[in-house]
């Protein structure tokens, strides 16, 4: 048991005040995260762009009584807590989540490598749970605070825990060793991802290598020639330096001599068959996957598995169940104006907090519902593991609550203050529900793989073209996050979410860059913002093109209009002033070169006069808009706006008489120009991965628009393709039809050759001339096509910048352009 005297003394801080001894479980490191306050430690960590001890205060107020802080405080304010003063947040996070693992003498494997980390960590999950139980991280958690808040799950109930390591520079592996301190190891592979941070390939395995400093046994692939030889001196170093600890390397590899050496990889039909020798016994395994990602990840558990000695009967028989992990959580459109979270392939505390972090993001339906399954390998009683769930849904504000399981029925008493009902498989909810009972909710469908959730998810999912736009919130929050760090100390940031969040959303991005805390959002028309407002978004919203017919609305739901004439102005003045109102907050749109929008150098001493009459405006912000940010050609005109903004907004803050906010910089402006970043700046299509500078290598790709084959067909050489015969096959040809045409946004200037698709990896040209719902492809190149394939036509590989080149446009036309009725599906890694 944890007090904060014992973390007082673990972490050699200075108990600055003590008023309890209560039990200590959680580690609370996001202030909107908190779930259980009366057991929860809150470590106010510290970066360059935010100090979490501001949310001291508020978490306080909420109920936590533990802190541990790095920067000093007064303790009188909060006179029930406990509260420890340490020299830096992040170190103590680390010593003490070190401390706590080293309290455990169990199996603990730890996974590093490029790719596939996470996939092996949950299919030797799946593979060994009717053998151990199993402690892992949750999710994706392998970073500097990832890895302390999985291990801080470790519990005396455990008997396995796996946990995955991933580092962005040199440095940061010898905290998480020993914070880990794996007895097994497994480097995944070796590859380009994350790059950035080392000087080369091998100093980035070297670094990774650290993980295994005390490791017994160390699993990897002889191919990767970088690996193996930095394991081999690694091997030579740690033999030296340690003569008590041998490390074991179990190797295999498909090229040369290994431990376990894979002699043949046959593909049939979505199975794959491997062989293999171990130590000289010829062996097989069959995973129902065909790609070379899963066999290799398969392979790496294969190995695990032969080494903790288990029969090769029980492994044939478990490899052949493998299943898809969920990488995901995936929001879609329900039935009846419902939003559904599907993350339907396990059920545990640590994942189902994250989730309900997620719903409580999304605050379009005020109604929250949760179908839950069983939580299978808790280790704690069933009833203080379900009074502990009900906990944490009552504290989201889950009113209703769905319960699949024999062992969530038998603790029905637990959720006496949520809406409930419980059923004890998932056939007997099917059997029982009525679809028209959701309505206007946003539901978490949350369960283990063997309740098989797939099916509520299918029931309740809103049946749409299969064209689909998936967008990527975690690729979105990693983007802005990039931007942020470039910004100078107290800048703010405006989002620029106008266009349907230039094609990916409304509400669904908005409330993301709420719980990520941008200062500001700014839509084009009113009624977006009245779209925001209504799905619960609070944060400030700038009307960019505020209509004199939109003016009530504005005022009634709180929203901030641009005003770029006198006229515009004189005209919001008089529907103030009819409403009573006074300081109302507005921004004021300067023209200094483009010639687009806003007032001139000549207008500022009558506007001054007009913004300080009768006190009606309270300016909120001054801005301007350049033309060029991102073009070096126009960087002498860039600076002449620059300047021009400069004279012109310090002249009407003077004659204001208080200071306002001032921005000028977009987001090619914010890495390009930081002088210009004065009191904040404008994120745009950056935010969505799209930058046309040399920023874009630090972008993660947020959109991915793809359908799929509806139809293939054989056609002679001779015969034409499409309306007006416009293509002629000029040898017998296979041609794809697929499901997406100009009604949803596809450019007909992309049809005959111009543009084209990805299938199977392979691009294959548009045919033809693009139809209003179809069009074809060629695909007389790319072997075993399949009707219902999925087609890429713009993502990772085939950027949608390079669509646009072929296109002879730009991305934001692009995505701007994809249709409403092209369905919306979001996810958070």
């Amino acid at each position: 048991m944890y007090t904060a005297e014992s973390i007082s003394k673990i972490l050699k801080g200075e108990l600055l005040q003590q008023t309890g001894n209560a039990e200590i479980e959680h580690i609370l490191l996001d202030s909107r995260k908190l779930l259980i306050p009366e057991t929860s430690l809150f470590i106010p960590l510290v970066s360059e762009r935010r100090n979490a001890h501001q949310y001291i205060d508020e978490m306080y107020q909420k109920g936590v009584s533990n802190f541990v802080v790095s920067e000093p405080m007064s303790t009188a304010q909060y006179p029930k807590a406990n509260i420890i003063l340490v020299k830096n947040s992040l170190q103590a996070l680390h010593t003490l989540v070190a401390y706590h693992r080293h309290q455990f003498q169990i199996p603990v494997i730890g996974i590093t490598g490029s790719n596939g980390k996470t996939i092996v960590k949950e299919w030797l999950f799946q593979l060994l749970e009717k053998d151990y139980n199993i402690v892992r991280s949750p999710k994706s958690y392998n970073s500097q605070i990832g890895v302390p808040l999985s291990v801080w799950q470790m519990k005396p109930e455990n008997q396995m825990a796996i946990f995955e390591a991933g580092i962005s520079q040199p440095g940061e592996m010898v905290n998480l060793e020993k914070i880990i301190r794996p007895t097994i190891g497994i480097f995944t592979n070796i590859g380009e991802a994350h790059n950035e941070g080392f000087l080369n390939i091998r100093q980035k395995v070297n670094e990774k290598l650290i993980l295994f400093m005390k490791s017994d046994v160390l699993i990897y692939c002889k191919d990767y020639l970088a690996l193996n030889e930095c394991v081999n001196n690694f091997h030579n170093l740690v033999g030296k330096r340690e003569i008590d600890n041998d490390l074991q390397l179990l190797t295999w590899s498909r090229k040369t001599d290994a431990d376990l050496r894979i002699i043949g990889v046959d593909k049939n039909d979505n199975h794959t068959r491997i062989d293999a020798l171990y130590k000289q016994e010829p062996l097989f395994i069959r995973i129902p996957f065909v790609d070379e990602g899963s066999i290799e990840n398969a392979i790496h558990c294969w190995a695990l598995m032969l080494y903790l000695g288990k029969s090769q009967a029980v492994i044939q028989e478990r490899m052949n169940l493998l299943g898809n992990i969920a990488m995901r959580l995936e929001m879609k459109q329900g039935i009846n104006n419902s939003t559904i979270i599907n993350d339907s392939y396990n059920s545990d505390l640590g994942s189902l907090a994250i989730a309900l972090e997620f719903l409580q993001q999304q605050r379009q339906h005020p109604q929250r519902t949760v179908i839950l399954s069983d939580i299978l390998q808790s280790g704690k009683s069933e009833g203080s593991l379900y009074e502990e769930v009900a906990g944490m849904l009552e504290k989201k504000g889950i009113q209703k609550l769905i319960g699949i399981g024999k062992n969530i029925s038998r603790e029905k008493q637990s959720f006496s203050k949520i809406k409930s009902s419980f059923y004890p498989t998932t056939e007997d909810f099917l059997k029982e529900v009525n679809p028209a009972d959701f309505q206007n909710e946003s539901i978490l469908v949350k369960g283990a793989r063997v309740f098989k959730f797939e099916r509520i998810g299918k029931l309740l999912e809103q049946k749409a073209h299969q064209t689909i736009l998936e967008i990527n919130l975690s690729a979105i929050a990693h983007n802005v996050k990039q931007y942020q760090a470039l910004l100078k100390p107290g800048i703010k940031l405006m989002a620029m979410v106008k266009a349907f969040s230039y094609g990916s959303g409304s509400f669904e991005i908005a409330s993301l860059l709420q719980f990520h805390g941008v200062d500001y959002l700014a839509v084009a028309y009113a009624d977006e913002g009245v779209e925001l407002r209504r799905a619960g978004i609070t944060l400030p919203i700038m009307v960019m093109n505020p209509e004199p017919s939109t003016f009530d609305a504005i005022l009634q739901w709180n929203l901030e209009p641009e005003l770029y004439s006198m006229h515009i102005l004189e005209q919001f003045e008089e529907v103030v002033r009819y409403a009573n109102k006074t300081d109302y907050p507005v921004h004021i749109k300067l023209d200094t070169g483009m010639h687009r929008l806003g007032f001139e150098q000549a207008d500022l001493d009558q506007l001054a006069i007009r913004l300080k009459e009768d006190g009606l405006f309270k300016v909120q912000s001054i801005f301007s808009h350049l033309a060029g940010s991102e073009d070096p050609a126009m960087d002498a005109f860039t600076r002449k706006q620059a300047q021009l903004f400069t004279q012109m907004s310090a002249l009407l803050q003077q004659q204001l008489g208080y200071a306002v906010i001032r921005h000028i910089a977009n987001s090619a402006a914010i890495h390009r120009h930081p002088d210009l970043q004065l009191d904040m700046v404008r994120l745009g299509i950056g935010m969505y991965g799209v930058d046309s500078t040399s920023f874009q290598d630090k972008l993660r790709n947020v959109s991915t628009l793809k359908t799929t084959v509806a139809q293939l067909k054989r056609i002679p050489a001779g015969d034409t393709v499409g309306y007006g015969g416009k293509w002629k096959a000029k040898v017998p040809s296979l041609i794809a039809t697929v499901r997406i045409g100009y009604a949803d946004g596809y450019d007909r200037k992309l049809g005959n050759g111009n543009g084209k698709m990805m299938i199977r990896t392979k691009l294959a040209p548009v045919i033809g001339v693009v139809a209003m719902d179809m069009l074809m492809l060629d695909v007389t190149h790319i072997a075993d096509v399949q009707e219902g394939d999925e087609v890429i036509v713009f993502g990772e590989e085939l950027t949608v910048q390079q669509l646009a080149k072929w296109a002879d446009t730009i991305p934001y036309e692009i995505l701007t352009g994809i249709s409403q009725r092209v369905k919306r599906v979001y996810f958070q890694e």
